[in-house]
């Protein structure tokens, strides 16, 4: 079994229902579901402490505890486990539908010249309830623009098409939203919003993700090129798009300049070159 910190539904005090007799621990529990109420939430490896990755709004969790304020979780797009602040959840509403732009903004009516309630990424989730003019009305009350919903159940089928709705946005660590997002954040939306499972860190992915490809195979596009904590998605035979922190940014470049740079920054080779075959 794997021990990764992760995806290791344990701690201290409580494990995971289905590791019982398979790691000690004081007490194990089923957990409840939970989802995320605010528009982007950090998951942190320990209370307070360093952020994983990023939630969205209606994003599923299952919670194992709350203690001192704080819920322990793991993410059910992924199984990653981490903690969240417990007043970031509320109870679980099912989605209908998703956010299928960029950036789109949650209004208390429909009326695009009130002040919005929050603003969302892609990938948020709601369930819509009713319509009011060019607006959907969700089951929390909110407004949402027609044209920035889609429904849950017809993915898109392009991965780097939605990775290039992220051109431009800024590096972050650990990011998963339009408001900063990093290389696996990047592929991970982009392999969600398509109905593909997909983990959260790139060396989860290279395992993943993919068949593998021999040195001399052209890119295609959206295949995955991995490097040492790096990954990339192909948009042609030349270029690749990516977050990474060099451009500090979502970017174009070119794959062998990009592999030049790379290996000269003391990051190593290229590690692999997969691709997902229909």
């Amino acid at each position: 079994m794997s021990t990764d910190r992760r995806t290791l539904a344990a701690n201290a005090r409580v494990a995971a229902a289905e590791l019982e007799g398979v790691i000690d621990a004081p007490a194990y529990v089923d957990g409840t579901h939970q989802m995320v109420s605010r528009p982007v939430v950090d998951l942190l490896a320990a209370p307070a402490g360093a952020r994983d990755r990023q939630l969205l709004y209606g994003q599923g969790v299952r919670v194992f505890e709350v203690h001192d304020g704080w819920a322990f979780c793991m993410a059910l797009r992924d199984g990653y486990v981490g903690y969240v602040r417990a007043s970031d959840l509320m109870d679980p509403i099912e989605a209908t539908h998703v956010v299928a732009v960029p950036a789109t903004h949650a209004y208390p009516v429909p009326d695009f010249k009130q002040p919005p309630f929050m603003h969302l990424s892609l990938g948020a989730r709601f369930r819509v309830v009713g319509a009011s003019g060019a607006f959907f009305e969700t089951a929390e009350g909110y407004f949402i623009p027609k044209p920035h919903l889609r429904p849950a159940n017809k993915p898109f089928t392009d991965v780097t098409a939605v990775a290039q709705l992220f051109f431009g946005v800024p590096y972050l660590w650990g990011g998963n939203s339009v408001l900063g997002i990093d290389c696996s954040g990047l592929v991970q939306a982009a392999h969600l919003a398509c109905g593909i499972p997909c983990q959260g860190d790139s060396d989860q992915q290279m395992r993943a993700l993919g068949d593998p490809l021999g040195p001399d195979d052209p890119l295609q596009r959206g295949d995955l090129l991995f490097w040492k904590g790096h990954v990339a998605l192909a948009v042609d035979a030349d270029t690749i798009i990516h977050a990474n922190a060099h451009h500090m940014a979502v970017a174009y470049e070119g794959f062998l300049d990009a592999c030049a740079r790379i290996a000269e920054a003391g990051e190593g080779p290229l590690l692999a070159h997969k691709r997902l075959v229909a």
